[in-house]
């Protein structure tokens, strides 16, 4: 699955961005393309109706640009998902290793009844550990994950991994760094 909705053409490649070496995937020209990012917000749409999700939640920051829209169209609720001391009412949270350090997510503690069905969406899956964390913050509500999907996936990062055995949907995919 490299490009199936065409969405590639949107998406410019920045290399050694924010360090050499790494070849960033910006997503500002596909939300600039009013038809593009409608697109995109379809598929999702799309392939994760039948799983019929009560909440879309979705980690700062871009993962927001996708999951709002989503839960309007699919008439869930949308949680957003902070770094700490962002969000002013009693969080839960989950704190996570990346590769050059540690991170801590939180979420409203009554964001999510126990029982919702939650669909997780990103704008980027890398090596999974912000969503792996987005994960056990609705595995701490009591919430049902019934699926994770993402704008861009980096399969050559293994990302997908993490987060079995949940079902993982990217609406486009770059098999290798170039």
């Amino acid at each position: 699955m490299s490009d199936p909705y065409q969405l590639k053409p949107y998406i410019r490649s920045v290399p050694d961005f924010p360090k050499p070496g790494i070849m960033f995937r910006d997503i500002t020209p596909l939300l600039a393309t009013p038809e593009a990012f409608g697109r995109a917000v379809t598929a999702f749409a799309d392939a994760f109706r039948d799983a019929r999700p009560t909440t879309i939640l979705a980690a700062e920051s871009r993962g927001f640009i996708f999951a709002a829209p989503l839960a309007l169209q699919l008439g869930a609720s949308f949680v957003p998902v902070r770094k700490p001391g962002k969000l002013p009412f009693q969080t839960r949270k989950h704190s996570y290793d990346l590769e050059y350090g540690s991170d801590t997510l939180e979420m409203h503690i009554d964001a999510i009844p126990a029982g919702s069905r939650v669909l997780l969406i990103d704008d980027l899956l890398a090596t999974g550990g912000t969503i792996e964390a987005c994960l056990k913050l609705a595995e701490q509500s009591e919430a049902e994950v019934v699926g994770c999907g993402f704008l861009i996936e980096l399969s050559f990062l293994s990302g997908r991994k993490r987060l079995a055995p949940y079902p993982v949907v990217s609406l486009m995919d770059y098999a290798d760094e170039t």
